[in-house]
């Protein structure tokens, strides 16, 4: 066996895993018009059963807050709790374990998208460094709307109900998102929020709605089947923040206090703009199962959870191409790289018809 450390079992809270190959939330743009999940979503997911844990991609809270081209999951509505309820029978029905990972878009969503509404955010900076698809092409991001105090009851409100349809459709337990420059990171870096009042200005008054988001999740779930995924340095989508190591550690010390089954770390950045050395920040104030993804190889993996510097490795793109990724790290098999241009593109191709090692 190549890598053995990948291949021990491991607690996450509640989550009992049979290896620490985690399978990262990745978007795929397969859902219908209407962000119901598709009976194709159903073979991607039960394909990559064999992870440690799957992470779904990001899946919309409330309705009308698409970022993605409007093909993303949602779990607001019957129909998308139905339809993701076969996603969570099939992998269970072949010993999988699957989260699922709830998001607000916030400044990253368009008018377009959204019947003409437009995006919120902590405050009205809108992203500068990239444009994205819409129904008539490409398009410089908009402006958003700075969100009231007062609205932020509902946001935090729609997590929870999220959480609550996650339980009905049948997950083992939620993964907050709180990277990426999406809402809840837009609270809590310095280059997206420049509010004054209870969730500006401090550290702890930015780090104050994902706080309640958490809250409100755990009081559905329980803190053992609740996790946060936080990517202090990535500059996607056009994000930065003055101090990210304090950020990271006293987001990881909140969490720690709150029990949660894992933190989930993306290390760097895409961009290579912001570097520092989150994971020992995190590792020193989360006393839990920390999740370390971004860039790993096998066996950088191996050495690492060896180590006991992450409990499991998130692995991302290579988890596309590779359905049976972690028989082929077992085997010591190189591995296949996606292709990008499919990786938003509708239909099978390059979504289901990446050869498992036996089809090879």
């Amino acid at each position: 066996m190549q890598h053995a450390p990948l291949f021990t079992p491991v607690n996450l809270g509640a989550l009992a895993l049979p290896n620490r190959i985690v399978m990262a939330a990745l978007t795929r743009c397969r859902a219908d018009a209407a962000h119901v999940p598709t009976d194709l979503m159903v073979e991607y997911y039960t394909q990559r059963a064999s992870a440690g844990m799957i992470l779904t991609e990001a899946t919309m809270v409330i309705e009308g807050n698409s970022a993605f081209g409007g093909r993303e999951p949602g779990i607001y509505s019957a129909a998308q709790v139905a339809a993701w309820k076969k996603v969570t029978d099939s992998v269970h029905a072949r010993g999988g374990k699957i989260l699922c990972q709830i998001w607000h878009g916030g400044r990253a969503c368009h008018s377009l998208l959204n019947n003409g509404a437009q995006p919120v955010a902590p405050s009205p900076l809108r992203i500068t460094n990239d444009e994205t698809h819409t129904p008539q092409g490409k398009k410089p991001y908009e402006v958003p709307r700075e969100l009231r105090d007062d609205e932020l009851p509902g946001i935090v409100a729609g997590f929870r109900r999220a959480a609550e349809n996650a339980k009905l459709a049948g997950f083992d337990g939620v993964e907050i998102h709180g990277a990426n420059g999406y809402l809840l990171d837009e609270f809590l870096r310095s280059g997206s929020n420049q509010r004054t009042g209870a969730y500006g200005g401090s550290l702890a008054n930015r780090a104050r709605l994902l706080l309640e988001v958490v809250d409100a999740a755990t009081a559905v779930w329980g803190a053992n089947r609740v996790g946060v995924r936080i990517s202090p340095l990535n500059s996607y989508n056009d994000m930065k923040d003055s101090d990210p190591l304090a950020l990271t550690g006293h987001v990881a010390a909140e969490l720690n206090r709150r029990g949660l089954a894992f933190l989930d770390l993306m290390r760097g950045d895409f961009f290579g703009q912001q570097t520092g050395d989150v994971v020992s920040v995190a590792r020193r104030e989360f006393k839990g199962a920390l999740l370390c993804g971004m860039g790993y190889t096998p066996a950088e993996a191996a050495q690492t959870v060896a180590a006991g510097t992450a409990a499991a490795i998130v692995f991302g793109h290579h988890f596309i191409s590779n359905p049976d990724l972690v028989a082929r790290v077992r085997a010591g098999v190189a591995l296949v790289e996606p292709d990008a241009k499919t990786f938003y593109s509708p239909g099978a191709r390059g979504y289901t018809d990446y050869p498992s090692l036996g089809a090879a």
